[in-house]
Parts: C-alpha cells; structure tokens; sequence
C-alpha cells in the first residue's frame, strides 16, 4: 500500500487543511457574521446544487475511473475519453432548457416554506453543473493517479473564497446577493482550473469515434445517475427537506451540528481518492487476494482513525457548543447520530470502490433507489415528529440500511469482507477510552479543556495502538517518525 499511503496521507493533509477552513468559516464567520435566514439560504443552494450534481454528471467520473484501464488501443482510449468529455452536456442541455421555461415553477418548489429561495434557481444550477464538470475533470486527474492537486482544489479553493466573501461581507463591501453570486463564480473558477490541470496530465485528443463498448459504458453510467450518487443525495437531501418543513434559520442550525459530524469521514474521502482507482485495476486484473488485502486495510486504517476523532467531537461536544451563538449549540444529538453514521461509512473500506468496478455494479441501482426512498420517507416521517433531531435519525437510519446491505453483497459476491481480529480490539480500546474519558472533565476555558482533553485521549489511544502492534501502517509510521 505504498502509493495508496503516500497519496493518502497527502490528500489527509491536505483534506484536513480545508476541514480547518470550513471549520473557521462554519463556527466562526458563517455564525458571527450573517444572519441564520441567510446562511440558511446558502445551505439550501449548495445542498440542492449537490444533489443535482450526480445527475448532470451522467455518471462520468464512475464510469472514467472503471473503463480507462481496460483499454490499450490509443485510438479507442481517445475515443471514449471524447466520449466522457461530451456525455454530460446530454441532460445539462435539457436540464437548462427546462429550468429557463420552468423557472417559476422550479422556484415555487424549492419555496413553499420559505420564499426567499424563490430566485436562486439558476444559482442552483450553475453551481450543480460546475460541480458535475469538476469531478469529471478529477476522475481525469486520478486515473493518472494524481489526486492531491484535485483534492486540494475540492477541499480548499471555494472555502477559502468563502472566507474572503465572508470577510467583505462582515465589512459591507458586499450584500448577500453578491455574496451568493461571488461564491457561485467560484465554483466555475474551480472547475475551470481543474480543468486546465486535467489536460496538462493527458492533453485530450479529441475523437469523434464510439468506443467498441459504448453500449455498455453509457448503460452503466446511467446506472450510477440512480445508484452510485445515493450516498450524496443522503448527504443532503435532509437540508433539502428541512427547508420544506421549518424556518431556514434551522438549516443553518442544522448544517453547523452536521459539519461537525461530516469531518469524521476526512480521512476516508482521502484515502479513496486513491483506492478508487486501485480497486478498479485489482478488479480488471481478478486478483482477489490483492483486492481482499486492500480492503480489510482500508476498513481497519479508516476504523482507527474514524472512531477517535468520533470520540473527540462527542466527548468535546459541550465546550465546543459554549463558543457558539444561541440557536447553534442544540445540536448534540444530530452530531451524535450523524457521527455515527459517518463511523460505520468509514470502516467499510473501499467497499464503493469494489461495488461500483465490478460486474455487480448494477446493484448500486438497487440498493441506491431503495435507499432514495428510504430516506426520504425516513425525513417525510420524522422530521414533522422531532424537527432537526428527526432529519440526524433519519439519516443515520438510511445510511445504516445502505451499508449493510453493500456490506453483505460483497461479502456474498466476492467472499470476501473488511473485518478482522484487529477490527475487534480497536473497537473495545475505543470503547474503553470513551468510557474513561467521558467522566473527565476540566473547568478552563471551553478552549482549553478541548486541547488538554484531547490530547490526553489521543496519546492513550496511539501508545495502546503502537505498544499492541494492532495496526502494521499505523506502527511503521510512528516508528519512523520516533527514529527520526
């Protein structure tokens, strides 16, 4: 796993520089600087933008990442690389036509509950398109397995911008009209910077040939439209709906408690920047022992480094919430149920990766409209019932449903599955120091009882791991920097 920890690491730091921006941005400028109704509105855009996203796509990062390798001809690469390039604008043209015919209507929708929503419709879609069009040009990247450039262009980019619109705003040199306009230019910006970095790494030769599969290629993109971008959609169709059912001042309280959350599964998005497109080669090549190998060290790497950090948020969670301004700091439970989720997404490795490059990937289509349904029922049902706190449970519930179920059919499949002997003893060491650490608290500053309380949790914590020998990476890596 050299190239994947290497590049891992990379994306980590990189991941978790951006983490600490949106973090700045979230707990600090958002709430401090604008009013709820407002940032309200701004998490409605991106959250509606995200879940257009996988549809203007038309599945095309999945689908570069899985047929690349399988061809040598230059010819037909080209082909099917034109062909990528091209697909999406098949339903962004139509999508278009119909949102400037239907602008009024679209608006209607996403408003009942709160009008203000009402002329942001194109904002919805420009920013969903530059989004589809960004990871298009990320597969490109990571196909040639450069992922850390996208990565930081992903993680870092438009967080920084919204740190200098949220600067000029504090300062009214801007309205929220600019505001919102600004942050949509630097979703496009992104994407065109991507894109120039895209064609550096493999200049397209553009092509106007089918490639011999082109059948089977447009087939199985269509396929990860309805199944492969379920767990996005899960990730944001509970704002969506929120919208829908309270004042948009709760979206904003409940995208604060769910930001939190969202950083457990940091580390995972980095990993598979890479992974993904190992497990696609492992795939073409059917070298299962490699695959298997591949899988459970994933699922245990990402079990270490998921379930403390789940442990530092919800045991740091009442001094965090005192720095925040009153209507942002009852989120426990959404963080508590939404963090959990995040832990059991984390520890089943690449098991997406697996799903979505191998023959089976037709079952993403199942389990992801299975799972559509689920959770919008699951928000239908509980948001009316228990408000915020309903949207994290039914979250977690869909998200629970989901894995197990990919869980099982690769086990069914592949007989192969993420868990080993190790998997068992750092949950019961997470669980020990959950234990322990829950009963210790200081009386500083909220500031400094994070710090102190964090630091004692993780040095317990890396001494059992590395004094155990629980995980060979973790251990060659704290060995090498304790030889240093």
């Amino acid at each position: 796993m050299g190239i994947v920890f290497k590049q891992s690491l990379s994306n980590t730091i990189v991941t978790y520089i951006g983490f600490v921006i949106g973090a700045i941005n979230t707990l600090m400028f958002y709430t401090n600087f604008m009013q709820a109704s407002n940032y309200g509105l701004v998490q409605v855009i991106l959250s509606v933008s995200a879940v257009l996203m996988p549809i203007l796509a038309f599945g095309v990062p999945n689908s570069i990442v899985k047929f690349y390798s399988n061809f040598n001809a230059s010819k037909e690469r080209e082909g099917f690389l034109t062909m990528m390039l091209l697909l999406p604008l098949f339903l962004i043209l139509p999508i278009a036509l119909f949102g400037y015919l239907a602008n009024d209507v679209v608006g209607s929708l996403l408003s009942k509950k709160n009008p203000i929503v009402h002329d942001y419709v194109w904002h919805i879609f420009l920013t969903g398109m530059a989004m589809a069009y960004f990871e298009v040009f990320y597969a490109w990247a990571r196909i040639q397995l450069k992922s850390v450039f996208g990565n930081f262009m992903k993680e870092i980019f438009c967080r920084v911008g919204q740190s200098i619109l949220l600067l000029l705003f504090l300062f009214k040199y801007i309205s929220i009209d600019v505001f919102i306009n600004s942050l949509v230019g630097f979703y496009l910006v992104r994407t065109l910077i991507m894109k120039i970095y895209a064609y550096r790494l493999r200049k397209p030769d553009f092509t106007f040939q089918l490639p011999s599969n082109w059948q089977q290629i447009i087939k199985y993109s269509a396929l990860i439209i309805l199944g492969g971008s379920t767990a996005m959609v899960l990730m944001e169709v509970d704002k969506v709906m929120l919208n829908n059912y309270l004042p948009i001042e709760y979206v904003a309280y409940y995208g604060v408690a769910g930001f939190i959350a969202i950083s457990i599964v940091v580390p995972s998005r980095a990993m598979h920047q890479i992974t993904y497109p190992l497990t696609a080669e492992l795939l073409n090549r059917r070298d299962l022992p490699a695959l298997k190998a591949l899988y459970q060290k994933s699922s245990l790497t990402l079990l270490i480094v998921s379930g403390i950090l789940f442990l530092l948020i919800v045991l740091n969670l009442k001094d965090l919430y005192q720095m925040l301004p009153e209507g942002y700091n009852k989120g426990f439970l959404i963080v508590f149920w939404i963090g959990l989720a995040k832990v059991y997404d984390s520890i089943l490795g690449n098991n997406n990766s697996i799903l979505y490059n191998s023959d089976y990937y037709r079952s993403v289509l199942f389990f992801g409209v299975l799972l559509a349904l689920l959770a919008i029922g699951f928000n239908l049902w509980l948001i009316p019932a228990y408000g915020i706190n309903g949207a994290a449970i039914a979250s977690f519930s869909a998200f629970f449903i989901y894995n197990t179920l990919k869980l099982y059919y690769v086990k069914s499949k592949f007989n192969i599955q993420p868990f080993t002997n190790e998997t068992a003893k750092v949950m019961l060491l997470l669980l020990g120091i959950g234990a322990i650490f829950y009963f210790i608290n200081f009386t500083f500053h909220p500031i400094v009882n994070i710090i102190f309380k964090s630091m004692l949790m993780c040095i317990c914590y890396l001494v059992i791991l590395y004094r155990f020998r629980i995980s060979e990476d973790l251990h060659g890596l704290i060995s090498k920097y304790l030889g240093k």
